[in-house]
């Protein structure tokens, strides 16, 4: 409350006074100083309690020896009910050392009531100091809210916030650091404030450098301090990745202060590197797959040419010297007949056989009946005993499932003759609560963690990537010398569930189609001429 507005505000005073006529005084020299006075005398002790406990009063006036009571007994009622009232000692006769323990006691002032013109100045400065006092206190009570406000977000935030300073000759230290340090550092915010240098050891040797780096250019542009990297923290194996955003300002003795903020992002990172590994893999897997077709379309080229064309070629020539003058043209015509009629057998076999290769038409009798088919004629080839059990003899899938499932367990088989050495095979197939599961186990070598991670497995990947696909799963294990076993799992409405159809490195029937349907219609036309 300044003096400006004590003008046009009333000015509460509570007087301790016997006398009215000094009171009376004291009233006329505040009037006459443009005060607006609402004043209230008591006497007693006990109507002094109640003047305090009913009414707030800006200023007390207080003779210093009253009959019932005196001034040192009104200062211990204040500080008892903790008001902070200016109280002026206004007396006839008071001596220094009395005045001097008054005031050490809490009294603002003192006047003499003689001299009542000062006693307007000092009612002016006490009003003025309590005013101060309340703001200050005001603010002090800010102060805290706002302190422990930041502290409850600083320590429920998931990482550090910190202030860190970087003075001249690159001497560096922490301010300030939060509780969060204890759970991202493993340090408590007063060990790393005690020695900051225990923060940089803490980083991934190759990755200081660049730490180093972005600090130096944000301290030399005053741009923000962006980073990230690796720290590995005492008693954890694996090294955590985190990020640093901070933002720098020049201090008044030209040092360097950041206010910032350290989170943990090994799981986003792991994911992103994760992403990025798996994008090279499919793009190492769409290449080798790409390589396959071109080599499955060379091979299937050439089955046609070598064989099929082979045999067209013989039947031609067999038609060519279509024999005139011979002697016995009767049994010269069968035995041509007999030979076309071989050659037409051999043709329709190698038919046969390429679009066995292409798409077995075993799968038309469902994935059971394929499966018991092709691990009969794997283990026939290469002589190995086999056992096959289903929990069904027929499981009804969608037809483009049922060639991915095979597709699959093909790969499997062909990874186990390249690789296995195994004279066992055991294969179950199953069907449970609305996923497919097919196991293919042999007694082979065993397969390695070595041989699974290899650049070039694209078999394993090729198979894993299939079922991830079809919203499946693909498990391998293998133990030394103790075999392999792998695991296929697929949700039996997988075709449903995606719109992606699988990876097909193959050649379908139909690429093939207009091929066979001319050699057929050529050796038509020859056999009818």
């Amino acid at each position: 409350m300044v003096y400006k507005n004590m003008e046009q505000q009333t000015l509460r005073v509570l007087m301790i006074e016997d006398s009215a006529d000094d009171a009376e005084l004291i009233l006329h020299t505040l009037r006459e100083s443009g005060f607006t006075v609402h004043c209230l005398r008591v006497e007693t002790i006990e109507s002094l309690r109640n003047a305090l406990s009913s009414e707030n009063w800006d200023v007390i006036l207080s003779d210093y020896n009253l009959p019932d009571f005196d001034a040192g007994e009104a200062l211990t009622l204040l500080k008892t009910h903790n008001l902070d009232i200016p109280l002026i000692i206004v007396s006839g006769c008071i001596g220094e050392e009395v005045a001097a323990s008054l005031m050490k006691a809490g009294a603002h002032d003192f006047v003499m009531k003689g001299s009542t013109a000062r006693l307007v100045p000092v009612v002016q400065r006490s009003l003025l100091e309590a005013e101060n006092r309340k703001q200050f206190s005001l603010s002090q009570t800010a102060l805290k809210k706002s302190e422990a406000r930041f502290r409850a977000i600083a320590s429920n935030l998931p990482g550090v916030m910190f202030q860190f300073m970087l003075e001249q000759h690159e001497k560096m230290s922490f301010p300030f650091v939060s509780d969060g340090s204890l759970m991202l550092l493993g340090l408590h915010p007063h060990t790393l404030m005690d020695s900051p240098g225990l923060f940089y050891e803490m980083i991934i040797p190759k990755d200081r450098s660049s730490y180093y780096r972005s600090m130096t250019v944000s301290a030399k542009n005053l741009s923000p301090w962006n980073w990230e990297g690796r720290i590995q923290v005492d008693g954890e194996t694996e090294a955590k990745w985190i990020s640093l955003r901070a933002t720098p300002r020049q201090t008044s003795s030209n040092a360097i202060l950041w206010d910032g903020i350290v989170i943990n992002i090994t799981r986003n990172k792991l994911a992103e590197i994760e992403i990025a590994s798996s994008r090279e893999q499919l793009a190492e897997l769409s290449s080798y797959l790409q390589k396959i077709k071109e080599q499955e379309r060379a091979r299937i080229a050439r089955e046609i040419h070598d064989d099929i064309g082979g045999i067209l070629t013989a039947i031609k020539c067999e038609l060519v010297p279509w024999a005139d003058g011979v002697p016995n043209k009767q049994v010269f015509y069968r035995k041509k007949a007999e030979s076309i009629e071989s050659l037409v057998d051999q043709v329709i076999d190698s038919t046969r056989r390429i679009s066995m290769d292409l798409r077995p038409g075993i799968l038309d009798c469902g994935i059971v009946a394929a499966v018991k088919w092709q691990v009969k004629e794997f283990c026939d080839r290469a002589r190995l005993r086999y056992r096959v059990s289903c929990d069904s003899d027929e499981i009804p899938l969608d037809p483009d499932l049922s060639v991915a499932i095979f597709r699959i367990f093909q790969e499997t088989l062909t990874n186990i003759s390249k690789h296995a050495n195994a004279s066992r095979l055991q294969i179950r197939l199953s069907e449970k609560d609305g996923w497919i599961f097919l196991e293919v186990t042999d007694n082979g070598c065993g397969i390695t963690n070595q041989d699974m991670t290899k650049s070039q497995s694209f078999g394993i990947r090729g198979m894993r990537e299939r079922c991830q696909q079809l919203k499946g799963s693909f498990y391998i294990t293998g133990r030394p010398s103790k075999g392999t076993k792998v695991t296929i799992s697929v949700p039996a409405n997988a075709m449903e569930m995606s719109s992606n159809q699988p990876i097909d490195a193959n050649i379908t029937l139909t690429e093939l189609r207009p091929t066979l349907e001319v050699n057929h219609n050529n050796l038509t036309k020859t056999l009818q001429y």
